[in-house]
């Protein structure tokens, strides 16, 4: 029997979602709803994305690899 828990060290949200979530809504804050960060979600959500310049950001922020979930884990790819 296989464990699908992520590995030690690595969030259990993934990489793939929080992409195409930043690229489709992202200046509805959704990805970061995703990703846990509920406050800066709000503030995106509220701002439409900076104007879509914070969701241009975050998205090569999750591309590069930067962005990581709210206890700072990496995303799973």
């Amino acid at each position: 029997m296989t464990d699908n828990s992520p590995p030690v060290g690595q969030s259990d949200k993934s990489f793939v979602a929080a992409v195409l979530l930043c690229f489709f809504l992202g200046p509805l804050g959704v990805h970061r709803f995703y990703l846990g960060k509920t406050g800066t979600g709000i503030l995106c959500l509220v701002t439409l994305g900076g104007l879509g310049i914070w969701s241009l950001i975050d998205f090569v922020r999750l591309v590069v690899g930067s962005m990581k979930d709210k206890n700072g884990l990496p995303l799973r790819r």
